[in-house]
């Protein structure tokens, strides 16, 4: 099995939660909450990545603005400088750049279009699942 995020989304798929730039934080808050995820992708024109908004970003804004943020629009709360992966990277490369940048979500991008995202979480289990499979290597080769 390959590691890379073409291999992650084969496995958990390639569908992502997004929002429009006028959605507002509230509105946001629910989907992050009734889908338990914690990152909306917020899309613009022809579906391409316009900006991510996180469960950060939504503290963020209720610590700078109170509860009242969660009538403003995402576009206005929302991380606009967004890092993407694409399918050819791969789980090592995913953890340096999320623990160096402190990303819990990347967007996948093919030729300018959103085609998946992957969390922490789902690079978090693929390393899982790399070391019990060598292990398992391993153990055969002591064994055999």
């Amino acid at each position: 099995m390959s590691n890379t995020v073409k291999a992650i989304l084969d496995l958990k798929g390639r569908n992502v939660v997004t929002a429009g730039a006028n959605t507002t934080a509230g509105e946001a808050a629910k989907v992050l909450s009734s889908r338990k995820i914690g990152a909306v992708v917020i899309v613009g024109m022809e579906g391409r990545i316009a900006g991510i908004f996180t469960e950060r970003d939504l503290v963020n804004a209720v610590a700078k603005f109170g509860k009242d943020c969660l009538d403003q629009p995402v576009v206005s709360l929302m991380t606009s400088r967004v890092f993407r992966c694409h399918e050819d990277t791969t789980v090592n490369e995913l953890m340096e750049l999320m623990t160096s940048r402190r990303f819990r979500h990347l967007p996948v991008e093919t030729n300018g279009k959103l085609v998946g995202i992957v969390s922490i979480g789902d690079v978090v289990k693929t390393r899982i699942a790399e070391v019990e499979r060598e292990t398992e290597e391993i153990k055969a080769y002591i064994a055999g």
